[in-house]
């Protein structure tokens, strides 16, 4: 059997390690506790938050232990940006992100067995302690010259850096130590740009209680020009189905570049090595064909949310183009994948006709371009040819008498919403 390590390395998930050999020797002499953190700066984790839970899961399958870890303190405070300040949330708001957060990761691991995963919340061991103790038990281990050293804060003295986003890593560091004397955790997990926060937790319980730990961050995923991956030009892609619909998300996937499909394969998905190198070997042949992209669609769609939404999503991408029934589609997967696709809204009064949705939808550039391609054959309602560009989409014309899927020749495809 791969060892864990020997297959995290082998999908280009270790970017940086603290001793690797004792982490091998630790990770093979039998189960061990790990953790990793989330802040909840927001209402739901995206795909970068994503790499993280799965790597977590990696290792429990490999029989290893999780503790995921929602941060109710650390997400008040604010792990610094080199853009500047951040905006602080009330606690209120945090409260409720920190629940919805914990029920988004609790998702992907299991919480039975003998190395069950457990949810924690770093303002159980923070809401009760004292500045004083702070300073005193976790401050004094410290150095200031070292955290101004740190690049994050040395990009910001210039700018300006508070107090509160400069003490970060103190707080962080925190939780591995009392993670290590609650429940025996021996490493921490994160991306790179975390590996300053990790290493700082390592150090912080060999200066307080004369341990070793260890740390192992996976590498930023970006794309092919060095730009963070998991942002499209809609935004953020949010794992939450309310702020990032399955369609979308499966879409994000799909346009994944060429030159980044098979590293994201073997970072993403739970397919053998040896898989992955038949699809690089067939998508190699045939790029036009898309093959890598479409199973890197669905393996993620299907990991975040499930089956049934993965299908609706594939039949989706087909229907709109004409090859597969639209009628098929469930409304919300049909809202959804004409809202990407840049549904306009008309008025049901004005009786809009097929040329008023050509040029409402972009697909016309005037309303005599509209004319021409509709006599020319090239546009079409539902999928079928419309031949009248006086055409009314009425009611019955509609899909759930509201949507209408029009179409330019065989790939420029819009919508629009009738109400």
């Amino acid at each position: 059997m791969t060892h864990v390590l020997d297959d995290l390395e082998a999908r280009g998930l270790v970017a940086h390690s603290t001793d690797r050999d004792a982490l091998r020797a630790e990770l093979s002499a039998g189960s061990i506790t790990y953790y990793v953190g989330f802040d909840p700066t927001a209402p739901s984790l995206h795909i970068g938050n994503l790499l993280q839970i799965l790597t977590a899961r990696r290792l429990q399958l490999a029989g290893h232990r999780p503790l995921l870890l929602v941060g109710g303190s650390t997400g008040l405070i604010g792990d610094p940006k080199e853009a500047g300040e951040r905006v602080m949330n009330t606690k209120e708001t945090v409260g409720e992100w920190v629940q919805r957060i914990a029920s988004q990761v609790s998702r992907f691991v299991e919480f039975d067995g003998d190395n069950g995963a457990t949810v924690v919340n770093n303002l159980d061991w923070t809401s009760g302690l004292s500045t004083i103790d702070f300073l005193r038990d976790i401050g004094k281990h410290f150095p200031v010259n070292r955290m101004l050293a740190r690049d994050v804060v040395s990009s910001r003295l210039e700018s300006g850096i508070s107090y509160t986003e400069f003490s970060y890593v103190l707080l962080q560091s925190m939780d591995f130590l009392e993670l290590n004397r609650r429940h025996g955790c021996v490493l921490q997990t994160g991306g790179s740009d975390q590996w300053g926060n990790i290493t700082a937790g390592v150090e912080l319980i060999r200066r307080a209680d004369g341990k070793k730990a260890h740390a192992l961050a996976t590498p930023l995923i970006t794309k092919a020009d060095g730009t963070k991956f998991g942002k499209t030009e809609s935004g953020t892609v949010w794992l939450d189905p309310e702020l990032t619909s399955p369609y979308a998300f499966y879409q994000s996937w799909i346009q994944a570049e060429d030159a980044k499909v098979v590293e994201y394969l073997r970072q993403f998905t739970f397919l053998e090595l040896d898989e992955i190198a038949q699809i690089e070997a067939e998508h190699t042949e045939k790029p036009a064909l898309r093959i890598a992209q479409r199973r890197l669609a669905a393996e993620m769609t299907t990991i975040v949310h499930g089956e049934a939404e993965t299908a609706a999503a594939e039949l989706a991408s087909l229907a709109l183009f004409g090859r597969a029934e639209l009628a098929d589609l469930p409304e919300a997967t049909l809202a959804a994948a004409l809202s990407e696709a840049g549904a306009a809204d008309l008025s049901a009064a004005d009786d809009p006709t097929i040329v008023d949705a050509l040029v409402a939808t972009g697909l016309a550039d005037s309303r005599s371009a509209a004319r021409r391609s509709v006599g020319e054959g090239g546009a079409y309602l539902n999928n079928e040819r419309v031949t009248d560009p006086d055409l009314v989409l009425s009611a019955d014309r509609l899909l759930y008498s509201t949507w209408a899927v029009i179409r330019k020749g065989k790939r420029s495809v819009s919508g629009v919403r009738i109400a």
